[in-house]
């Protein structure tokens, strides 16, 4: 088998607001095609950690390489690296369901109208929402919304896909139906980095794990070596408490 080729290579990477350190020297390597769960309690950094891969928060310090090249540095073009990595955000609520899916596209990677809306509802349709091309966000469900989300993301056709609790607002039916559609887009072979509560999604799906803790990674790895037999205490006691509550 050849090798994967390296996508992202996080270095020392630290945040903090003011005195308060979110992040403490991260570092961790995203591989072509890898699908990687990040695990842990409500503040230990990883909605942040998300944020600052795709620069919507500016590291404090440490070095984000895309594909070799470290973009924190002086001459990047941050527009062009922040296309290569797909989030699913809110939708545009004025405009419908095909359009969201558009207008980045064509104003982002000036793409024509008619490539736009064949690659729109090529992802549309991989989501399973291509009969809705003509609804207003409102007119759908929450599990409609996200998955119109994803196939927008999809549109970018990024090289990375950042996925920020993407169930955390649903309800438990709606959970199932947006979960699906992303362990589909694993078997497909999409690089992804899901920050999630779904405990089995991250045992089941992902090729790594990491479990992060007080700004830190305490622990990463294979997803069975986490789950069965984790190294650390701090481990084991989120793990117990989260699969417990379920």
């Amino acid at each position: 088998m050849e090798a994967k080729e390296t996508i992202l290579e996080i270095k020392g990477l630290k945040k903090s607001f003011g005195e308060r350190e979110i992040l403490k020297d991260i570092n961790v390597s995203v591989k072509e095609g890898e699908v990687i769960s990040i695990i842990g309690s409500s503040g230990s950094g990883k909605s942040t950690f998300l944020r600052c891969i795709n620069l919507l928060e500016t590291p404090s310090a440490g070095e984000i390489l895309y594909r070799g090249k470290n973009i924190l540095g002086d001459d990047q073009d941050i527009n062009a690296y922040r296309t290569k990595l797909g989030m699913e955000f809110n939708l545009f609520e004025n405009h419908n369901v095909l359009s969201n899916c558009m207008i980045g596209q064509i104003k982002v990677l000036k793409r024509s109208k008619e490539e736009a809306e064949t690659v729109a509802l090529k992802y549309l349709k991989v989501v399973g929402m291509d009969q809705y091309v003509n609804a207003k966000p409102k007119q759908l469900s929450g599990g409609q919304k996200q998955r119109v989300a994803i196939a927008r993301a999809l549109s970018m056709e990024p090289d990375v896909l950042l996925f920020d609790e993407p169930t955390s607002a649903l309800d438990p039916e709606m959970v199932g139906e947006v979960l699906k559609v992303m362990k589909e887009l694993a078997e497909a072979g999409l690089t992804m980095m899901v920050v999630t509560h779904e405990m089995a999604f991250a045992r089941d799906v992902s090729d790594r794990v990491i479990f992060m803790d007080e700004g830190v990674i305490a622990e990463e790895g294979d997803p069975q070596v986490i789950f069965n037999s984790p190294k650390e205490e701090r481990t084991k006691a989120f793990l117990q408490r989260t699969l417990s509550e379920k």
